[in-house]
């Protein structure tokens, strides 16, 4: 893992020292109180901001994992900054956080890569030192709630239509199938609204997530009523996680960057979700 990925948000978006971020991600995951779950953890979503803002939240959705071992995690983020691409990965053989490398599982990730070709004829593009933050940002919940160390599947969408997302999420289940693997989808909410106007739009959209209703979470923003700027992440996680079995998605947890800086004029809203196999699907 000589070919690591630099953190180009430590120091910023989370703390640089590795303490002091072991500190403060074990404390959001030991706030973070959950119910009991249906049955096993297919899936998450989690938002993507500083964890100052939405850590809070994110560490709902992660603290439904913890204590798993799962060998890979794929983590399927928006791709924010311009690229003529669709669908992006990493060049390199790891992630670097504070808390240490994460290597990154390049037989399953060329198994993907050709899934996805096969399928839909998307090609997936390998960028070194991309200053994209959704992906990473989840990294450090992962390193701190999971037993064992886990090899990573990094996916990018620039291209967020139901196109490529419901390709993406069927390439995933199918190079995922026979494998103990996490799947991790981040995504923001509605941005820069006031918060009472947030707050009835992103109920929109986590109900359509609640529902497993990839078709209609992608169709809320084209009918004005729910934002996601990852809209097609969470659509592509949806997908792989209904063929890999998963049959309920439990919303755990919401807030908006209001609730930390006491601005409600314009905010930004976190959403956390497990998507899980119910008992009742596994007894079937």
């Amino acid at each position: 893992m000589s070919d690591q990925r630099p953190s180009p948000i430590a120091g910023t978006w989370y703390p640089a020292d590795a303490e002091a971020l072991a500190r403060s991600v074990d404390k959001q995951l030991a706030e973070a109180e959950l119910e009991p779950a249906p049955g096993p953890v297919v899936g998450l979503v989690a938002p993507h901001a500083g964890h100052r803002y939405s850590g809070g939240v994110a560490a709902h959705a992660f603290r439904a994992a913890a204590g798993l071992s799962p060998e890979t995690v794929a983590v399927v983020s928006p791709m924010h900054q311009t690229h003529p691409a669709a669908v992006l990965t990493t060049g390199h053989d790891a992630y670097w956080t504070p808390l240490g490398p994460i290597e990154v599982d390049q037989a399953l990730l060329t198994a993907f890569e050709t899934a996805l070709d096969r399928a839909a004829g998307v090609a997936v593009v390998r960028v070194t030192r991309d200053s994209e933050h959704s992906l990473e940002i989840e990294l450090p919940f992962l390193q701190r709630c999971l037993k064992s160390p886990f090899r990573l599947l990094p996916i990018m969408l620039r291209d967020q239509s139901a196109a490529v997302a419901q390709a993406v999420g069927r390439a995933l289940a199918g190079v995922l199938r026979d494998r103990h693997a996490l799947i991790v989808g981040s995504s923001d909410l509605s941005h820069f609204y006031p918060a009472s106007t947030a707050r009835r739009l992103d109920g929109e959209l986590l109900a359509r997530l609640a529902a497993f209703d990839p078709e209609g979470l992608l169709r809320a923003e084209d009918e004005g009523v729910g934002f996601a700027c990852g809209k097609g992440a969470l659509a592509a996680v949806l997908w792989a996680a209904r063929e890999l079995g998963a049959d309920v998605v439990r919303i755990l947890d919401y807030a908006t960057s209001g609730d930390v800086t006491g601005d409600d004029e314009s905010v930004v809203g976190y959403g956390a979700a497990a998507i899980y196999r119910s008992t009742r699907a596994v007894a079937t």
